[in-house]
């Protein structure tokens, strides 16, 4: 029933004079509807109104919460993850210390029974918690440039040794995302220094080259990752990855093997075969999804349109600039750019389901068996099993960014943010305080000022 006014609050987007074209988000899943609405106001104007309609379903789940917390605590209840969770892994017995893993999952009422509805309502109506960031720009190796959103002021508030975690949003978003803001928050407030890595030309981030990323190029990250140890050589680094940088964070880890610099990692909505989203990105109700993203990244490419002329070789640039799909794109642009033979052959080598079987370092994989994005049938589950550093949780619903459920829910958090917190944290313990990376990096006497940057508020 709320279906078709989520519809409709996407068609009145355009009309907020503040969004920016070529820096929709990826969880913006509506904004290929560009057709005029009958019905006036924004996502933020209707939210209130939702609000005061699920006040009473809000109140009868929060007590169903605390009765079950009741029971888990009345030591009748054994402390393991709840039956209705899919765990797999060697280390999974780590889990049943999680207090927020031991209760049932609970879809919120309402959008539970429809993966669209609760990921069409989690891009719409969660609330964008207010971050003041201080923005860096690092220079690449071959021109281009990327951008780094830090809290603003924690270079004084926090301790040269505090943990940092750096974040990776999905396909063109960045740090203006709601799931982006709930997670920086919640692991600022456990004293961990946070970065968002806005990949080339997300979240405003220049585009300098004719190049912008992909789901296989993992050399912004690495560089990202050697520039944040070489500012902070006490501390250990972990990082986080919604969908595409997820896909992008996993594939990092697997190249780095036992090298890597990561402490622990925790992978969110990853499509992990980039082969078996294809095809279900073609599929039904999907199809509206596929064309919200070509036309994010299409808006992009249009605002630096002037870096892609005269280009020779196999560019279909007309291709690129008019894309009606994400396959469109990445056969006009993406594997051309970064040197595959066909748009193919791009997906089938640059998925990150090849790589978890090379994770030397702990990793928590997180994803809904429902997701309309990232489909369940391509979570590479044997070899997780078969990685004593990797963990899996699935849950039995939540979408696509949504995971509408938990003490948060509707307008809050996603459920997985406390589950993140309390991994990370586990490893961050058993790691102790001394990080293993400032003995790894100090032969090599890199200063500060080794790697080039550029630094401005936003």
């Amino acid at each position: 029933l709320l279906a078709p006014r989520f519809l409709a609050v996407q068609r009145s987007e355009k009309c907020i004079p503040n969004l920016s074209a070529h820096c929709r988000r990826e969880s913006d899943l509506m904004a290929a509807l560009q057709t005029p609405s009958p019905f006036a106001g924004t996502a933020r104007r209707f939210a209130p109104r939702l609000r005061y309609l699920l006040l009473p379903t809000t109140m009868s789940l929060s007590s169903s919460i605390v009765s079950s917390r009741s029971r888990d605590g009345d030591g009748e209840q054994p402390l393991l993850p709840h039956s209705s969770l899919e765990i797999a892994g060697a280390r999974r017995g780590l889990l049943a210390g999680f207090d927020s893993l031991r209760r049932p999952y609970r879809a919120f009422p309402v959008f539970a029974s429809n993966r669209h509805v609760e990921t069409i309502f989690a891009a719409f109506t969660r609330s964008l918690p207010t971050v003041a960031f201080r923005r860096e720009c690092l220079r690449t190796p071959d021109d281009g440039a990327v951008a780094l959103d830090w809290v603003s002021g924690d270079d004084r508030a926090l301790p040269g040794d505090a943990p940092v975690l750096i974040l990776l949003p999905g396909l063109t978003g960045g740090s203006q995302d709601t799931y982006v803001r709930h997670m920086l928050l919640r692991a600022r407030s456990k004293g961990w220094r946070v970065v968002v890595f806005n990949s080339r030309g997300c979240a405003n981030s220049p585009v300098t080259t004719a190049k912008f990323y992909s789901a296989s190029f993992t050399g912004d990250l690495r560089q990202v990752v050697d520039h944040v140890l070489t500012r902070y050589p006490q501390s250990n680094i972990y990082a986080a990855g919604w969908s595409l940088g997820a896909n992008i964070l996993v594939r990092y880890l697997g190249e780095e093997t036992d090298k890597c610099s990561l402490s622990g990692a925790v992978s969110m909505c990853n499509p992990f075969n980039l082969v078996i989203a294809d095809e279900d990105f073609h599929k039904g109700f999907n199809n509206i999804y596929d064309r919200a993203l070509a036309n994010s990244l299409r808006a992009i490419f249009k605002k630096h349109a002037l870096l892609f002329e005269g280009l020779d070789g196999e560019y279909d640039i007309p291709k690129a600039a008019n894309a009606k799909t994400v396959r469109d794109f990445d056969e006009g642009l993406t594997r051309v750019s970064f040197g595959f033979r066909s748009v193919d052959d791009y997906y089938s080598n640059s998925s990150s389901s090849d790589s978890i079987k090379n994770v030397s370092i702990p990793l928590l994989c997180i994803q809904a068996d429902n997701d309309p994005i990232a489909p369940s049938r391509g979570i590479p589950r044997e070899d997780i099993k078969a990685n004593p550093n990797c963990l899996l949780i699935v849950t039995p619903e939540g979408g696509h960014l949504g995971w509408v459920a938990g003490d948060e829910a509707p307008f809050g958090c996603p459920w997985t943010d406390p589950i993140v917190m309390e991994f990370l944290e586990h490893v961050h313990n058993e790691t102790g305080s001394t990080s293993k990376n400032s003995v790894a990096n100090e032969p090599q006497g890199v200063p500060k000022t080794s790697v080039p940057h550029l630094s401005e508020h936003v």
